[in-house]
């Protein structure tokens, strides 16, 4: 469900609730699209992303691990990618990490 926080997945949200709210489509459809796309972007995320970066910290203000999910709250983080200059530190920034790997109910 995080990737539902994106421009795309907002969009899709907002889609999909006006076509519920015109009766072109039942609840459960809506449902089952976006269980569809979380599923599939995350797969996409793991095949297709090719680009590294990597970042260092000047402080890790506070860092936590709880139901699965790590959060790391740093400052003044600077950024690098191999195939971009980034220019400048970014004052403040959170990390969520979560499990990526799909469980199944069987």
């Amino acid at each position: 469900m995080m990737y539902r926080t994106t421009t795309l997945g907002d969009a899709l949200e907002r889609t999909l609730e006006d076509f519920v709210n015109d009766g072109q489509i039942p609840q459960s459809l809506s449902n089952e699209v976006l269980k569809v796309f979380d599923r599939k972007f995350a797969e996409s995320l793991a095949t297709r992303a090719k680009n590294k970066v990597s970042f260092k910290a000047d402080k890790l203000r506070a860092y936590r691990f709880c139901d699965n999910v790590w959060t790391f709250l740093m400052e003044e983080v600077d950024f690098r990618d191999n195939t971009q200059p980034i220019e400048g530190k970014v004052k403040k920034v959170k990390f969520v990490a979560c499990d990526g790997t799909a469980k199944t109910n069987s």
